[in-house]
């Protein structure tokens, strides 16, 4: 059971990570899905794919000794098709498409090179791995390319074979340097393409599938047969992904756990169904960003509880009131809601607090800055965009309608406050303003410029 940890936004600092990791340990987790991206040390002509957030060696082997620590083991997540990367002035001539940093050009040497370095330096800072995930999933653009188009005129040549050409290219770069490594990847680009192709291409030899679906109809059925269609190809392994969060809304700020819940049921559903060797594991995804050109969707301390429920439903094998009471206890909350979002009550796991004052934004802030300012008798009627414009107000809108803004600024000036001092324990500086940025600034500096005109008329 893999956590899997989105670092390509809002990555948490380490000493944060390091709080959760008893946690997801005592919940169910027996691993970690770690998709760095550009928050990996990369050194040399790599580095310029770091963030300015991005973990020092010393943190990442502080955090892999902890994780080890608690009997959790590790599979880093390089996201090959390599947005981060190819986004890079000095990477944009591997592109498949050249106005698009969406797919790597499979015909360059420079390409694999790239590939066989980022590869090699992830693994420099691991010990004993025996999973490597490689990505290659929603591989957009592969056979666009102008190298790819004249490819694909050859006989025989199909986009199909392509993508599985590329994805061999990439695995045998990682099964060359260390045979004692499986690799891992997303299943999507493989599910469309037949027994006979699949089978004659040499891909089941070198990874596991892992097959996602985060949706509550996971269509069972057809699941099982999947699994029935990647044995008979040659796959000896398959591995499931399910999602916990950042999988019901590109820009979500909360967590509905009932979604995340009903989505490990249908999985275990198709577990039972499945043959006993061949299930691998499970990833719970936590996406941070749909892509990484996306804005944030829900923080990792807010998804916590929908975490804590799928853990120990996949651990007990199911969901009951037990199961319900042990989350209340693990994560030391009154009153777990599953069909509706949590009310702002106070827990005690790491990050809770951020979580309280999440909700309190995402449910009031936007609704009662709109209340006031466009359904405000004063403020429609006497202080309109008009008014505004041309600084007219008569003196008695000040009496009657600017107490209530100022109290309304105050207060929401207050929780944010709150909720910055909080995020700064977790958070890098950009993952907070970006957040307050999406989710805050647009409706505070509405409700400011409002008590600017006041001021100004």
């Amino acid at each position: 059971r893999l956590v899997h940890l989105d670092l390509k936004g809002a990555a948490p600092r380490v000493q944060y990570l390091e709080q959760l990791l008893p946690l997801l340990r005592a919940l169910g987790a027996t691993g970690l899905l770690l998709e760095y991206e550009d928050t990996f040390p990369y050194t040399g002509p790599l580095e310029v794919l770091q963030a300015p957030h991005a973990y020092s060696p010393a943190e990442l082997r502080a955090l892999l000794s902890q994780a080890r620590a608690q009997g959790l083991d590790v599979v880093p997540l390089l996201p090959f098709p390599l947005q981060f990367v190819l986004k890079h002035r000095e990477f944009a001539d591997l592109r498949e498409v050249k106005a698009l940093p969406n797919a790597l050009n499979p015909h360059k040497e420079e390409s694999l090179a790239l590939v066989k370095a980022m590869i090699d330096q992830v693994m420099a800072l691991h010990e004993d791995l025996q999973w490597f995930h490689i990505g290659c999933d929603e591989v957009y653009y592969l056979g666009e390319g102008e190298e790819s188009k004249l490819w694909l005129q050859q006989q025989n040549n199909t986009p199909e074979k392509l993508c599985l050409s590329h994805i061999k290219a990439v695995a045998t770069c990682l099964a060359w340097s260390y045979p004692m490594v499986t690799p891992i990847v997303w299943d999507d680009m493989l599910r469309g393409i037949s027994e006979e192709t699949l089978a004659e291409s040499g891909v089941p030899q070198l990874v596991q599938p892992m097959i996602w679906d985060y949706a509550t109809d996971i269509n069972v059925e057809g699941k099982v047969q999947l699994i029935e269609k990647y044995r008979r190809c040659g796959f000896s392994k398959v591995w499931f992904a399910s999602a916990f969060k950042g999988a019901t809304g590109v820009n979500q700020t909360l967590t509905l756990i009932g979604h995340h819940l009903r989505n490990q049921l249908e999985w275990l559903q198709v577990a039972s169904r499945s043959p006993a060797n061949v299930l691998e594991g499970i990833a719970l995804t936590g996406w941070q960003r749909y892509d990484h050109f996306a804005v944030l969707c829900e923080l990792l301390p807010v998804g916590i509880p929908s975490l804590a429920v799928c853990l120990q439903v996949l651990k007990n094998g199911g969901y009951s009131e037990k199961i319900k009471e042990n989350v209340e206890n693990f994560l030391g909350i009154p009153n777990l809601e599953i069909d509706t979002y949590m009310s702002p009550s106070l827990g005690t796991f790491p990050g809770s607090d951020i979580l309280t004052l999440v909700t309190q934004i995402s449910f009031h802030l936007k609704s009662s800055v709109d209340e006031l300012l466009e359904r405000n008798r004063y403020a429609t009627g006497w202080f309109s965009l008009y008014h505004r414009k041309r600084k007219i107000i008569h003196p008695i809108v000040m009496y009657r309608f600017q107490p209530d803004a100022v109290s309304l600024f105050s207060k929401w000036n207050a929780v944010v406050q709150d909720l910055q001092a909080a995020m700064e324990q977790v958070f890098h500086r950009c993952a907070i303003e970006e957040w307050m940025d999406e989710n805050v600034h647009p409706s505070l500096e509405k409700l400011q410029q409002v008590l600017d005109d006041l001021d100004e008329a």
